[in-house]
């Protein structure tokens, strides 16, 4: 049986209820979500050092501002470091399933850059760590390790290391302290 309208105003209630019932009667079921890739509990290893610190040298002195943001639904850490003396740059990191490992890439305004490799060696630990480099004195290693505090400021350690991982000397120890 084809519904017949006498007006134009029962015809407008007909699709209003029309469309009404169509709303609400879709559950979550028939409705299709694009998943989360990154929603993952080692793509949130890092959540730790996300947020605005303003970072202090072991003195208390204010070395910088950092902030960290998580970008592209959540794949990313994008780290924007501004120094106290004008030095500023960015890190992008990164999970990468392939290899189960944590990756960072720094770029700075002098032109510096890094490229960094590492996983969470236990809750609120992160420990990344460049390949073997050649330098002017011979080959050496970048280690930087991220600790979260009690005090939930995070403590970064960036040591160079020589070819048996012993450090050699200390590049930046810095406290992050939440904003």
């Amino acid at each position: 049986m084809k519904p017949t309208f006498t007006n134009k105003k029962t015809f407008f209630i007909f699709i209003l209820c029309l469309l009404s019932f169509s709303v609400f009667s879709q559950n979550d079921s028939t409705t299709t979500e694009k998943p989360c890739a990154c929603c993952t509990q080692n793509h949130q290893q890092f959540d730790f050092w996300v947020g605005d610190w303003t970072v202090y040298d072991t003195t208390g002195t204010e070395v910088g501002k950092n902030t960290i943001i998580k970008l592209e639904d959540d794949c990313i850490l994008n780290e924007h470091w501004r120094g106290a003396s004008g030095t500023t740059g960015r890190s992008y990191n990164y999970f990468n399933k392939a290899d189960s490992t944590w990756n960072q890439v720094w770029l700075d305004n002098s032109g510096g850059n890094l490229i960094l490799k590492g996983n969470l060696k236990k809750e609120g630990i992160m420990v990344m760590r460049s390949e073997l480099l050649q330098g002017q004195k011979g080959k050496y290693y970048h280690q930087i390790t991220w600790t979260k505090n009690e005090d939930d400021s995070v403590t970064q350690r960036w040591d160079i290391q020589n070819e048996k991982h012993e450090t050699i000397s200390l590049a930046f120890l810095g406290i992050y302290k939440k904003e």
